[in-house]
């Protein structure tokens, strides 16, 4: 059983490194969530708790890049197919920066909306086709 979870006046409450376990995040970013007043916990004699359901609370309130909105609109939205850089680099097996590089010099069309960059399936697959195509088919020939 783990000893990090225990039960407190019928509560069930964590340590801050569980709720960063449980968070997939750091101990410090828990501790700034806290500082910030994002994250109810208290501190008893020597050690911060904090009440699972206040964690949960936090966690569905918490940003999100996949929940960015931009004129009301989701921006990264993959039943539309548009997808973020990051989404690409991970789709096509490449380094972000390949992506970054490839939207900058026109290799590979993205919109602006609002502070983040937007591809398209379609663009994807072009690019995808006639530039990453290209590489796989020179390399083989070697």
């Amino acid at each position: 059983m783990d000893s990090t979870l225990c039960t407190s006046q019928e509560k069930k409450v964590v340590s801050i490194t569980e709720a960063a376990r449980l968070n997939n995040v750091t101990r410090q970013a828990i501790y700034v969530a806290i500082k910030q007043k994002k994250l109810k916990a208290s501190k008893d004699a020597t050690r911060w708790t904090i009440d699972l359901e206040d964690l949960e609370n936090y966690k569905r309130q918490k940003y999100s890049r996949t929940k960015s909105m931009f004129n009301g609109e989701l921006l990264f939205d993959s039943q539309k197919g548009f997808y973020s850089i990051n989404q690409v680099a991970k789709m096509l097996n490449v380094p972000a920066q390949k992506i970054y590089y490839a939207t900058r010099v026109g290799l590979m069309k993205a919109h602006r909306k609002g502070a983040a960059w937007v591809i398209h399936t379609s663009d994807i697959k072009l690019y995808q086709e006639t530039y990453l195509g290209k590489k796989v088919q020179s390399s083989e020939a070697m």
